[in-house]
């Protein structure tokens, strides 16, 4: 049998478009019974903020064929999709950028609210945008840093940290924003004016997080190994690479409750409750409150100075951090094993094993 199908109207700036729906009564978040036709919906209704800070990049879909588990059954299983499937309609943009691996491919891009309800139709929940702009994908135009809570600590141990972090991008003459992660962490972004690829935009966000790590050492870490972050809030450098993206402003996540990457206000912090911020919610806040991001990208700033602190911390010994497993082996990288595993005799100076 058929399965069930609705065809919605979407208001774009250029025209109005009709997506079709399938199994519009599907049930995404079973519990909180949001279907996929209230997804659509919620899109439509962000879709002004969640363009501004997700539209014109590269993005990759997480999509989730069977929505999203309860909280007492298993995760759900979702996918990737970062290529524009067959079938791909004419207003759903794309652009060919260059991966870690030197292929290069095109990449969705989202730049109207018909495209995003497309998303939708094609099971889209999280949405991870790239840091760069369809115009110049190899330069950032953010600096982010991931604030994550790890085992031990909470969203209320990020609030700190998120803070003490603020005062340090405010003295390199960065103006930082904040988000919920839609889970327990923090994201801090800061707008850049996008004249460093990837990698200096990584090292740049290192420095920072050193320089955190130095102010708040009990509370904060960069220790990429999970052996010896202890109880403290890791700052996620790698977030900052190539391709490796963070749930966009106003994305649903895949959690039971629906919870959303929120844009905040810096004052907000104290107090605040992340779970309380869902598909269901955000529609009003945005009627209330506004756009906690509205404007972001009016005053990029400089990342120099945290370029030079990073050249003032090579220069004491602190040198390159590990990479993401899937990326190849960097220059100037410590060898990609748990400290506690490492034989000293079977790496070389470049952090390269050594053939026996």
């Amino acid at each position: 049998m058929a399965s069930e199908r609705v065809t919605l109207t979407v208001v774009d700036p250029d025209a109005e478009r009709e997506v079709v729906l399938s199994s519009p009564n599907k049930v995404i978040w079973p519990d909180v019974g949001i279907t996929k036709a209230e997804l659509a919906e919620y899109f439509q209704i962000v879709s002004g903020p969640f363009l501004e800070a997700n539209g014109d990049r590269p993005v990759s879909l997480e999509r989730f064929r069977d929505g999203v588990g309860s909280a007492s059954a298993p995760k759900a299983e979702g996918f990737f999709s970062k290529n524009p499937p067959k079938g791909t309609p004419d207003y759903v943009d794309a652009v060919t950028v260059t991966y870690n691996s030197g292929r290069r491919h095109p990449q969705i891009v989202l730049n109207r609210p018909s495209a995003i309800v497309w998303a939708a139709q094609m099971n889209t929940i999280v949405f991870h945008p790239w840091a760069s702009l369809a115009s110049d994908p190899d330069n950032p135009v953010e600096l982010r840093i991931d604030l994550d809570p790890q085992p031990g600590t909470s969203f209320v141990d990020a609030v700190p940290a998120a803070l003490a972090l603020r005062e340090v991008l405010q003295e390199v003459g960065l103006t930082a924003f904040v988000k919920t992660s839609g889970n327990r962490g923090l994201h801090v972004f800061a707008p850049i004016e996008p004249m460093h690829e990837f990698l200096d935009v990584r090292h740049a966000v290192i420095a920072a997080g050193r320089e955190l790590e130095r102010r708040m050492p009990e509370k904060v870490t960069t220790n990429w190994w999970k052996e010896e972050r202890g109880e403290r809030v890791f700052i996620d450098f790698n977030q900052a690479n190539r391709d490796r993206t963070m749930a966009g402003a106003y994305s649903p996540r895949a959690l039971p409750g629906a919870t959303v990457s929120t844009p905040v206000h810096w004052d907000e912090l104290e107090g605040l409750d992340p779970a309380g911020f869902t598909v269901r919610s955000i529609p009003t806040r945005l009627e209330e409150l506004g756009d906690a991001w509205q404007g972001m990208q009016d005053a990029p700033g400089r990342i120099d100075t945290l370029l030079e602190w990073w050249e003032r911390d090579r220069a004491d010994g602190l040198g390159e951090l590990p990479f993401p497993p899937e990326f190849p082996k960097m220059p100037g990288e410590p060898p990609r094993v748990q400290p506690s595993k490492k034989v000293a005799a079977h790496w070389d100076e470049d952090g390269a094993p050594v053939e026996e």
